[in-house]
């Protein structure tokens, strides 16, 4: 059948509070930034001509009405996007630290991305999508994650694309333990995984890179893993290829959704390619336009409303 969307994702929508200078008075002021890795994922799709929906919950309040409004603009179909009148949109405050690093304080005890039941979850509305992508946020509690994988099942049933960043977050698990059995249990679904440095040494208790991902291979058979090293540049592994590209050097001013944003332009090329015949050059090129893409976004705060522009990136390639 015909598919109405190239990509549909899963997953939490927030505000994300990073901190924006001080008043007169000498108070921190913090910008509402809209944000959530998956969303974060898909505006960098739309950006790119895609066709994207979102399936999740917002709160029934001022944040949820301006993360619709936000998504709405950015062209994402937000048709499954519900809204809880009981519990409050999540929220995540950003320290910076003058590294460019950061930490997260949460607001979600409860917050309404984690409200999604199984049956808000229609397997008919991801069967219409090429892709779908998901990470861990919403599978630290258990009525989110039996939605959570309702949607994959649907997902694989469908013969869709598989996407998943674990994206992990540790202040948000009961346990470090669930987290991993969480990660392991998306590994077993995906076809493609974007990963970061620090995950791949949590997930494969190795410190070197190359041989978590080999652990990972052996153990979960995924086609292709995207790995993500900071500053350092990215990493594709692919039927036996190992492709290195390094990243761009910029003056950050903030990391929120580099990796959502190179997560997404990943799957842009991907989903304009062959993606059961990528060559090496095809990595290499897919490689250095996410890496380009991901130092773009860490010039502005926020990341939905801070997307670059497809000619911006291969400004930015092109030097």
């Amino acid at each position: 059948m015909e598919k109405k969307y190239d990509v549909i994702a899963l997953g939490e929508l927030l505000i994300d509070f990073p901190m924006n200078g001080k008043s007169e008075q000498g108070n921190n002021l913090f910008e509402a930034c809209p944000g959530g890795a998956p969303c974060n994922v898909l505006a960098l799709l739309n950006k790119m001509g895609k066709k994207t929906a979102f399936l999740g919950k917002v709160g029934e309040d001022q944040f949820g009405t301006l993360l619709r409004d936000t998504i709405t603009e950015a062209g994402i179909d937000a048709s499954h996007l519900m809204m809880d009148k009981d519990v409050n949109t999540t929220l995540a405050f950003v320290h910076t630290f003058p590294d460019g690093d950061r930490e997260f304080s949460f607001y979600r005890n409860p917050g309404a991305d984690m409200m999604l039941r199984e049956d808000e979850v229609d397997p008919e509305f991801i069967a219409q999508t090429k892709l779908f992508h998901f990470g861990t946020l919403s599978m630290t509690h258990d009525g989110v994650r039996a939605a959570t994988k309702k949607a994959l099942k649907a997902a694989k049933e469908n013969g869709c694309l598989i996407s998943f960043d674990p994206n992990l977050r540790p202040p948000l698990w009961s346990s470090l333990d669930l987290a991993k059995e969480q990660m392991e249990y998306g590994f077993g679904y995906c076809d493609i995984l974007k990963i970061s440095d620090n995950e791949i040494q949590f997930v494969s208790g190795k410190e070197d890179y190359d041989e978590g991902i080999a652990y990972l291979q052996e153990k979960y058979n995924i086609p292709l893993i995207l790995l993500t090293m900071g500053k350092d540049g990215s990493r594709a592994y692919y039927k036996g290829m190992r492709v290195e590209r390094p990243g761009f050097t910029v003056k950050a001013i903030e990391t929120t959704g580099a990796g959502d944003t190179f997560c997404g332009s990943a799957l842009n090329y991907i989903l304009e390619h062959d993606f059961d015949n990528l060559t090496e050059d095809q990595l290499g090129e897919m490689l250095t336009f996410a890496n380009a893409a991901a130092a773009l976004i860490t010039m502005k705060k926020g990341a939905i409303r801070a997307m670059p522009e497809r000619e911006d990136v291969m400004k930015m390639i092109q030097g």
